[in-house]
C-alpha cells in the first residue's frame, strides 16, 4: 500500500525524464541543422553521411544509440557521442525542473522556452562559435512575456515588464560595452554580437537584478574553464573559448538557485 501511495509521484518524475529526453532529441536536430541553414522540421531524421531515413526505433533517445553501438546501421559511420549526452542532460534538467516547480505550466514553459534554447545555444556555440539570432531575438520577446506572467513576483504587470526591459538593456548593454572596450584595447574581437543578444534574452526572462548575478557567474565559470584549458591543453591566452555556454549555464543556475545565491551573498555583509 505504501508503494502504491508513492507511485503517482514517481510516474510524474518518469514522465518528466521522458519529456526531457524527447526535447533533447529535438535539440540535437537543431544543433546539427541550424548552423547549416537547414530546416529543423523537414526532411525527417536521417543519417548525415549516407542519407538513409531512420526507422522509428533508431530515434529513441539514448537507447537507440546504445542499441546501434554508436554507428549507423547502413554505412557504419560513427554517431557522435553528443547525441546521448544532450538527451541525458535534458532528461536531468527536466527532472530538476519538475522537482523545483512541481507545476505543469511552469514546467513546460521554462523547460521548453528557456532551458531547451540554452542547451541548443550551448551545443551550437561549442561546435561552431555562433549563436543563432533565430533563437536569441525571438527569445527576448518570449522572455518578457514569461517574466510578466510567471516570474514577476508580487509587483504589477507594468513594473514587472519594466524589470524585464531593464534586464534586456542592462544585460545586453553591459556585455556590449565590455566587448567594445576589449576590441578597442586589444584590437581584436573578444565577444561576439551573439553573446550580447543571448544575455539580453536571459535578462528578459529574469530582470535586471538577476542578470547582474548571471554576468558574474558566467564570468567566473568562464575564467575557471579557461584557466583549466590553458593548464591542461597548454594553450595560450589567445585561445578562443565560446562564452555562450557559460552565459547559458549561469542562466539555468539562476533559474533554480538565483534567489538563494543572492540571499547568501547579501548575508555575508
Amino acid at each position: 500500500m505504501q508503494l502504491l501511495a508513492f507511485s503517482p509521484q514517481w510516474l510524474l518524475y518518469l514522465m518528466a525524464c521522458f519529456v526531457g529526453a524527447v526535447l533533447g532529441s529535438f535539440a540535437n536536430v537543431c544543433i546539427w541543422r541550424m548552423p547549416r541553414g537547414e530546416s529543423v522540421a523537414w526532411p525527417p531524421s536521417h543519417c548525415p553521411v549516407c542519407g538513409r531515413r531512420l526507422a522509428w526505433w533508431e530515434n529513441v533517445p539514448v537507447l537507440s544509440y546504445l542499441a546501434l553501438r554508436g554507428r549507423c546501421r547502413t554505412c557504419r559511420c560513427r554517431i557522435s557521442i553528443r547525441y546521448p549526452i544532450v538527451e541525458l542532460a535534458m532528461s536531468v534538467l527536466a527532472l530538476l525542473t519538475w522537482w523545483y516547480f512541481g507545476d505543469p505550466l511552469k514546467f513546460f514553459v521554462y523547460l521548453s522556452l528557456f532551458i531547451l534554447p540554452m542547451v541548443i545555444v550551448t551545443g551550437i556555440d561549442l561546435y561552431h562559435y555562433i549563436i543563432p539570432d533565430s533563437i536569441s531575438l525571438p527569445g527576448i520577446g518570449v522572455g518578457l512575456i514569461v517574466h510578466v506572467l510567471l516570474g514577476g513576483g508580487e509587483g504589477s504587470y507594468l513594473w514587472t515588464a519594466v524589470d524585464s526591459v531593464a534586464g534586456i538593456v542592462v544585460g545586453g548593454g553591459a556585455l556590449y560595452l565590455v566587448a567594445l572596450a576589449y576590441e578597442k584595447l586589444r584590437k581584436q574581437e573578444g565577444l561576439g554580437a551573439g553573446d550580447v543578444k543571448l544575455i539580453a534574452m536571459i535578462g528578459a526572462f529574469f530582470g535586471w537584478k538577476a542578470v547582474l548575478l548571471i554576468l558574474l557567474m558566467s564570468s567566473f565559470l568562464g575564467s575557471l574553464v579557461g584557466l583549466a584549458v590553458i593548464l591542461i591543453l597548454r594553450k595560450d591566452l589567445k585561445y578562443a573559448i565560446p562564452f555562450g555556454p557559460f552565459l547559458a549555464a549561469a542562466g539555468v543556475i539562476n533559474l533554480f538557485a538565483g534567489q538563494r545565491l543572492v540571499a547568501w551573498y547579501m548575508g555575508l555583509f
